[in-house]
């Protein structure tokens, strides 16, 4: 089981070995602060090429708020993930408690996904994640979750 973090910053090719997450569902670009079993932080560029945008909304396109979550729990299953032989785990997010949305994200923008532990057991996790974009507050939530076998 990996303990040390990775070098730093991964990009797409090195996150999709944490991730089953492909397109269009995959929500990180890169991560570029790890410290295992206690903080991630990690970088989604939105464009308006991202197929959401066709139909949220229409002549103003927001980046859904549950895909803005989703992202974080990403971010925070690549720290469960990395716990663990690659592509023997699921992380199954069970929860999201205080979710709260500051400001819409639009195409353009780019978001720091910051995922901190709050609770760390071998199958189970909570955590706090944050998103902000330049700085801002736009969505916060906690993560709760639980690690499977892949093949379960």
């Amino acid at each position: 089981m990996p303990t040390a973090a990775p070098a730093l910053p991964l990009e797409s090719e090195q996150i999709q070995r944490y991730l089953p997450h492909r397109y269009p569902f995959l929500m990180l670009d890169r991560i570029v602060e790890f410290t295992p079993r206690q903080r991630i932080v990690a970088i989604k560029n939105v464009s308006l090429n991202e197929p959401y945008f066709q139909g949220h909304f229409p002549g103003r396109p927001i980046m859904p708020g549950v895909l803005v979550l989703e992202a974080l729990a990403q971010a925070g299953a690549i720290m469960i993930l990395h716990e663990h032989a690659p592509g023997q785990k699921l992380v199954y997010f069970t929860g999201v408690d205080q979710a709260r949305f500051r400001r819409p994200v639009i195409p353009g923008d780019q978001m720091r996904l910051e995922v901190e532990v709050l609770a760390w057991r071998s199958r189970a996790g909570r955590m706090m994640g944050r998103a902000l974009v330049e700085g801002q507050l736009v969505a916060e939530g906690i993560l709760s979750c639980h690690v499977a076998d892949r093949n379960a």
